[in-house]
């Protein structure tokens, strides 16, 4: 008896996504944010809502990873997460493929000077470094919380990127996920791709930071 092999179907499939504010000929900045692992588009925007309430001209667009999980168990709270270990590579084309298509969405109903933030939140961190290795359209700037480029990241992928688009690295002081060694390991890296980085610091955990985003947003829209 032969082995089983393994194969792959593309398929269609629905993506979720929330927004915040709305997208016109108005529309000067666009923030695209990506979750952590076990967290949900719908709560991870709200972070961003107060922003795009007080600046008409920013919308925000939260895509929600397409792997759903029950967080504990088989009930009760659920979560996404971008990717696993298993078929990964598979799962990173798909996610790729995902956000290409919705940020080719998006730009398309707004002003060609659009400025583009993309951020990610943890996993989220790894998810639109890949993404934005192989995306359509260069960001103005890319924010990494609490994460990093992936490890696996290929060399002259990271440093091609890098070099186009200026990078912001936050990170809480007791993070309990991201050392200060993995902090410094991550700025290091970077530097020696000659990127060197932002890096911006707040009292707090693994989590995201209100005056933090209302300081990014207000430094690329000219509000401070």
């Amino acid at each position: 008896m032969s082995a089983a092999q393994e194969h792959h179907l593309t398929v269609s499939r629905s993506a979720r996504y929330y927004m915040a504010g709305t997208l016109s000929d108005q529309t000067r900045h666009l923030w695209i944010v990506c979750h952590g692992y076990g967290q949900l588009a719908q709560y991870f925007i709200r972070h961003f809502t107060a922003l795009a309430t007080a600046d008409p001209t920013l919308a925000v667009v939260a895509p929600e990873a397409l792997s759903r999980f029950y967080l504990q168990g088989t009930s009760g709270r659920v979560g996404a997460s971008w990717m696993t270990r298993d078929d990964r590579l598979t799962e990173i084309d798909d996610y790729v493929a995902y956000l290409n298509q919705l940020t080719d969405t998006m730009l398309a109903a707004c002003p060609a000077e659009v400025r583009v933030t993309v951020l990610g939140f943890s996993q989220g961190s790894a998810t639109v470094s890949r993404w934005l290795a192989q995306a359509r359209f260069q960001p103005t700037r890319l924010i990494l919380w609490a994460g990093a480029f992936p490890p696996d990241m290929d060399f002259a992928v990271a440093t091609h990127l890098a070099r186009r688009v200026p990078i912001v690295l936050v990170c809480g002081t007791q993070d309990e996920y991201v050392t200060e060694e993995n902090l410094a390991a991550q700025v290091a890296f970077l530097h020696n791709l000659g990127c060197p980085p932002e890096v911006r610091r707040f009292v707090g955990r693994h989590e995201l930071n209100a005056e933090i985003i209302q300081h990014l947003h207000a430094e690329v829209s000219g509000l401070k």
